[in-house]
């Protein structure tokens, strides 16, 4: 499809809101998608996620974008057409896309469910897809993907607030279960109260953990505890209460996406404990080896999860009853709601209200 305009690329004719480069200001665009295959699940998108991610791919902080990049891997929405051999989903199904709508099939990593660490994985959004062209998110009136990257959305599962599971709930319910940090009578600590942390509460008392939330912030104490249900606040600046918490956790999730010391919180661990990084700080974090080595202690990272893992890490969420805390917005204020989640300003999700506010360039 080389040389053809977004708009002529694929038959189906779509529109969404792009950033043209890396200034990462999205406005009105028209493009396409491709017809229905066999294979296919099509969907109106309802509403679709704001993530961390999409800020850095909008302003190719990683070196990866390509332009027009319409963003957004947390969109849920209803089907509105399916391909011939389609059996997962039916017309009127809601649904859900998360980080993924590609990988080879046939892979070590794919055979075992791990479709999220095939090295031919299509990403969801601003990534080659099989046939040559790019890929686009969910800032958009419509999604067609293959239906085995198509989660089914439970009946009680709200789909505006449950639309960042598909992504923010993922990565924090998959680092735990394969780490086995978040367990009857384990006690794990979430590092940073902010879009991860605040479901891996949710998730780890779910599975029937203690939580203590640590924080360079006195002021979220209260709201983790009382509001989230978390058992124990530390922090990180008080390094009395650390000293106090030192070596009493199993695990530590660390949610953080900016540069921070992680001495700290190896010395909360007890022997054998777990440190697992799932924030993704852009600049390299100093890792001190001797505190590791005196505990035997375990530094290891965690990246989404298989298309098997995601549609149980959402029954189980919808069994639970939890939910993205969020802040609907208009596709209008997107640029807004973008600048705001840089600064840290939302508590502790963005929602794009797709279906009502999206209107055709």
């Amino acid at each position: 499809m080389a040389g053809k305009s977004p708009e002529e690329e694929h038959p189906v004719k779509t529109y969404g809101w792009a950033a043209r480069d890396s200034s990462g200001v999205l406005s009105p665009l028209k493009f396409s998608r491709r017809a229905t295959l066999e294979d296919d699940v099509r969907f109106k998108v309802l509403f679709c996620g704001i993530c961390h991610t999409d800020i850095h791919l909008l302003k190719n902080d990683w070196g990866i974008s390509a332009y027009p990049l319409v963003p957004g891997h947390e969109i849920v929405g209803e089907v509105t057409e399916v391909g011939s051999k389609v059996t997962k989903v039916k017309v009127g199904d809601k649904v859900g896309v998360g980080c993924l709508v590609g990988s080879c099939r046939i892979c070590d990593s794919c055979n075992a469910d791990l479709e999220n660490y095939c090295p031919k994985m299509v990403l969801t959004y601003s990534a080659p897809n099989f046939d040559g062209t790019i890929t686009y998110g969910g800032y958009s009136n419509e999604m067609v993907c293959n239906e085995h990257f198509i989660i089914r959305f439970p009946e009680n599962m709200p789909l505006d607030a449950g639309a960042p599971l598909l992504c923010a709930g993922v990565t924090v319910y998959s680092s735990m279960k394969y780490y086995g940090i978040a367990k009857p009578g384990s006690h794990i600590g979430i590092n940073g109260l902010g879009g991860l942390g605040h479901v891996a509460i949710k998730f780890a008392k779910a599975l029937g953990a203690k939580v203590t939330v640590v924080s360079t912030s006195e002021h979220k104490k209260e709201e983790a505890l009382t509001r989230l249900g978390a058992d124990a606040f530390l922090v990180s600046r008080n390094a009395d209460e650390m000293q106090a918490a030192a070596g009493t956790l199993d695990g530590i999730l660390d949610c953080v996406s900016a540069k921070h010391p992680l001495l700290p919180l190896l010395g909360l661990l007890k022997y054998h404990g777990k440190l697992i990084t799932v924030g993704a700080p852009p600049e390299p974090l100093e890792l001190p080896v001797t505190p590791l080595i005196m505990g035997r202690k375990l530094v290891g990272g965690s990246n989404i999860g298989g298309l098997a893992e995601t549609q149980e890490m959402i029954d189980l969420a919808a069994k639970h009853n939890i939910t993205a805390d969020i802040e609907v917005v208009s596709i209008e204020d997107v640029n807004t709601a973008l600048d705001r989640l840089a600064k840290g300003d939302v508590r502790y999700r963005f929602v794009i209200d797709v279906a009502n506010t999206l209107k055709a360039p």
